[in-house]
């Protein structure tokens, strides 16, 4: 498995955003749904509600807007300035990993080698049958 790199950038009031709430924020523009959004990232409907509040309480502006169900469904998109936070984030991303991209490779050749994986098993004997009787 080749190295990554994830960055979570902490602000000085201890509001984050790292690659959940960015993953998050990506699968509600794929999805249209917060909920739809969640479970594709296997958690509930109340901790992806959570992080869309976390979202919009660090911003000036709201990141995600969402809209009731009902006769018409429900929705949510990202705010013109969810799409430029994303989109930020994303640039913040690709901007590290070609500036880290020697030092990550320096380190890989420092590393020592993975152990080899162990032997198989040998398969199990079947269990041998009792005698027969005459």
């Amino acid at each position: 498995m080749a190295s990554r790199m994830r960055i979570r950038l902490h602000f000085a009031d201890g509001a984050f955003i790292g690659p959940g709430k960015a993953d998050l924020m990506r699968l509600i523009v794929e999805t249209g749904s917060i909920s739809a959004a969640g479970r594709r990232m296997q958690m509930s409907y109340k901790r992806a509600w959570s992080l869309v509040d976390e979202l919009n309480s660090m911003f000036a502006e709201p990141l995600v807007r969402a809209s009731r169900g009902g006769a018409q469904g429900g929705g949510a998109r990202l705010t013109p300035t969810g799409i430029e936070v994303l989109a930020t984030y994303e640039t913040l991303m690709a901007e590290a990993r070609r500036g880290a991209s020697g030092a990550i490779a320096r380190l890989e050749a420092l590393r020592r080698a993975p152990a080899p994986p162990p032997p198989p098993e040998p398969p199990a004997e079947p269990p041998s049958e009792p005698p027969s009787e005459p």
